[in-house]
């Protein structure tokens, strides 16, 4: 029988960084998908590389040994997939490589020893692999960016968009000597639960940090990791349209200041949407 904390976390590297994740940061995935007190046990990162283009090109080929190198300073084993080069009908050449099998094979002979799954990828053709997980006991969870399949979502335990997770993509604001996420002049993002349209304001929630209790979403509740801001909506900047609020999937980056309306609390300014 599995450990009743044994996490195996399985990341679609490519998927990641073509839908809104380049940049990453492992380390903050692991903390995440070991929230609880969860084992590492399985923690495997699924990446390509092109030979050919490492041959000719040496910076190409240091930068993506140097991602690789980081990746496994955190613990991750790197499976490399290598791009194989094809010619159509009219001799054009072009490259394919898709780890797709291979996630899905590890995940399912590895899940004898795990009880939860992280899937990093937003691909639909998982659909059938969280299924079968999940029929081994696992509880599966997704997390990722843009473009994800609505069938991944609704099949998965829990689907966590990565750019509400503190720190798994930086806000570049809060580097350097800023106030960290959370904290009052930080920029952190999060959603809108709340919007009353005639009176032109609104409400965002954001996950002050990574915790155990990520379900208490009532952020009234003492164990609530979430945060709540006030918003006006003369701070909604272009590509934020009132008629899409309240929303759980429009992301929303914000900065956290204080209040002029109601000592201790928090509002949000400067609103702008992240991603597509």
């Amino acid at each position: 029988m599995p450990g009743s904390g044994a996490v195996g976390i399985y990341v679609d590297v490519a998927n990641i960084q073509s839908n809104g994740g380049f940049g990453m940061q492992y380390d903050v995935l692991r903390r995440f998908a070991c929230r609880g007190g969860g084992e590492p046990l399985r923690l495997n990162a699924y990446t390509v590389y092109d030979p050919e283009r490492g041959r000719r090109d040496p910076t190409y080929q240091k930068k993506i040994h140097n991602f690789f190198a980081s990746i496994r300073d955190v613990g991750f084993k790197v499976i490399v997939k290598h791009y194989r080069w094809y010619s159509d009908d009219e001799g054009n050449r072009y490259a394919k490589a898709n780890a797709d099998l291979e996630i899905a094979v590890d995940a399912l002979v590895q899940s004898r020893s795990l009880s939860r799954v992280v899937l990093a990828t937003g691909d639909g053709d998982f659909v059938q692999v969280v299924r079968a997980l999940q029929s081994q006991g696992c509880r599966v969870e997704v997390v990722a960016f843009e473009n994800v399949s609505g069938d991944l979502k609704r099949e998965a335990d829990d689907f966590i968009c990565g750019y509400l997770i503190p720190g798994l993509i930086p806000v570049h604001r809060n580097a350097n000597g800023h106030p960290p996420w959370g904290a009052v002049g930080s920029r952190v993002r999060g959603t809108c639960h709340f919007h009353a349209q005639e009176g032109g304001y609104g409400f965002v929630r954001y996950l002050r940090e990574i915790s155990d209790y990520m379900w208490v979403t009532d952020t009234r509740e003492p164990d609530s990791p979430y945060g709540s801001a006030f918003f006006r909506d003369a701070d909604l900047r272009d590509g934020v349209r009132v008629e899409d609020l309240p929303s759980h999937e429009v992301i929303l980056e914000f900065d956290l200041v204080e209040s002029a309306a109601k000592e201790g609390a928090l509002q949000a300014v400067n609103i702008q949407r992240v991603g597509p």
